[in-house]
């Protein structure tokens, strides 16, 4: 496997940045410096040749990107979190006449799914909206799809069981050609689309927002200015999810929330 030094790293960050705009600096570097090797090591290129390759611009340093960027998630991961979610979330915001929902960071759609068959089951679905964002366009074409394995799915089960949920996991999907699909009907009130947790800003007012195991990636510096946008990005007493090891402590925005579970990492915007 090659082995980059963490010097090389910072010299392939900025000429990414150079030539893309899109900017690693705030990323953690051991996550960074283990995927650029890997990316080498399957692709079968030293730096200078890599170097040759991403100054291509378009589809090349594109495809680099999305190597880099973390993009795994499962249906109804850390079934505690649903289950706080259904009990100290949803019962809050059934008073709400529309309901929006940011899934930030959402890989291939696995949280946005689970989020609306949690709402479903709540009897809040028909009037929800679920925005889920993603940096790659590639998994966030796999999302749309809402096409998963068997094997993948016999997991999202467990996790469905462990979470409380109301029914079956396969009420909501079919098979096709060993593949499972999720169906149509959840898809309906999903909004899949682009957007750069370190670049972009503002686009709508949530009453809910998951960000989680998303800020592990980041330094403290780009972590503060995730959470200035998600804080912006919520209304008065709207919830912020993240995950179990991350935190808003250092954040700069501890006293505009208050805790509602401290173990799960879910807090309430109160200012």
């Amino acid at each position: 496997m090659v082995l980059l030094e963490y010097k090389e790293l910072e010299l392939l960050i900025t000429r990414v940045r150079e030539i893309s705009g899109f900017d690693f600096s705030g990323y953690a570097r051991p996550s960074l410096l283990r995927r650029a090797s890997r990316y080498l090591t399957k692709h079968t290129m030293n730096l200078p040749e890599l170097y040759i390759h991403i100054e291509q611009g378009g589809k090349a340093v594109y495809d680099f990107i999305q190597e880099m960027t973390v993009n795994y998630s499962e249906m109804f991961r850390d079934p505690d979190f649903f289950i706080s979610v259904r009990s100290e979330i949803l019962t809050y915001l059934e008073s709400y006449p529309a309901i929006r929902l940011w899934i930030a960071g959402c890989a291939s759609g696995e949280e946005a799914f689970s989020m609306a068959i949690l709402l479903k089951e709540a009897g809040l679905f028909d009037r929800s909206l679920i925005y889920a964002t993603d940096l790659s366009e590639r998994v966030l074409s796999s999302a749309r799809e809402g096409v998963f394995s068997l094997g993948h799915m016999r997991t999202f089960s467990e996790n469905y069981m462990l979470a409380e949920g109301k029914n079956s996991l396969s009420d909501y999907y079919h098979v096709a050609y060993s593949k499972a699909v999720m169906d149509h009907n959840l898809r309906k009130n999903i909004v899949f689309s682009l957007h750069d947790l370190t670049g972009d800003g503002v686009f709508n007012e949530f009453q809910m927002v998951s960000c989680r195991n998303v800020m592990i990636y980041f330094n403290l510096e780009q972590r503060r200015k995730v959470f200035k946008l998600l804080y912006e990005s919520l209304g008065m007493f709207g919830f912020l999810c993240l995950g179990k090891r991350e935190t808003l402590r250092y954040s700069g925005f501890e006293e505009n929330f208050r805790i509602i579970n401290g173990h799960l990492n879910i807090y309430q915007k109160i200012k």
